[in-house]
């Protein structure tokens, strides 16, 4: 399987780049990897809904752009469903079972993403209740589609 993790904006924390890096190292060991950065909508008027949503808007082009032609896309979004490692595990080989070749998991920006890009996606995911800055969600997703392969392939990385 080939996965592809499309995020909004970057940062120059080192630290979130580094460990990204490293589960990216380990999660290719198992299935393709890509991580892709799609640049962040500057918002002139942070308090205008408006001025928020075409922002939205045009982040989604860029992010439509980014998405592989035929891959399941899953949103990263508080709506979303929580579930397991164990869970987000099945899901993958479940997907695998049944031809899946490609899967792309989007994270958007401070701002979230487009309800119109939620609503076009496969599957929306929740990593908690909980509010975490957008980089260190890319290390935790990261994280979590290594440990879900090392699931899928019996390994002890998993507790």
């Amino acid at each position: 399987m080939h996965l592809t993790l499309i995020y909004v904006g970057s940062t120059s924390e080192k630290f979130y780049e580094e460990a990204c890096k490293e589960y990216e190292k380990r999660l290719c060991a198992f299935a393709g990897f890509k991580s892709v950065c799609v640049k962040e909508e500057k918002i002139s008027d942070e308090g205008s809904s408006s001025a928020v949503e075409k922002a939205l808007a045009a982040e989604e082009q860029r992010i439509k752009a980014a998405v592989p032609k035929g891959a399941f896309t899953c949103a990263l979004c508080i709506e979303g469903r929580r579930l397991s490692s164990e869970g987000l595990a099945e899901k993958l080989s479940s997907l695998a079972s049944s031809g899946v070749s490609s899967a792309a998991f989007i994270i958007g920006s401070s701002h979230g993403l487009s309800k119109s890009l939620k609503t076009g996606c496969d599957m929306l995911l929740s990593m908690s209740d909980m509010t975490f800055p957008h980089m260190l969600a890319r290390v935790m997703l990261t994280e979590q589609l290594y440990r879900a392969f090392t699931i899928m392939g019996g390994k002890k990385y998993h507790k």
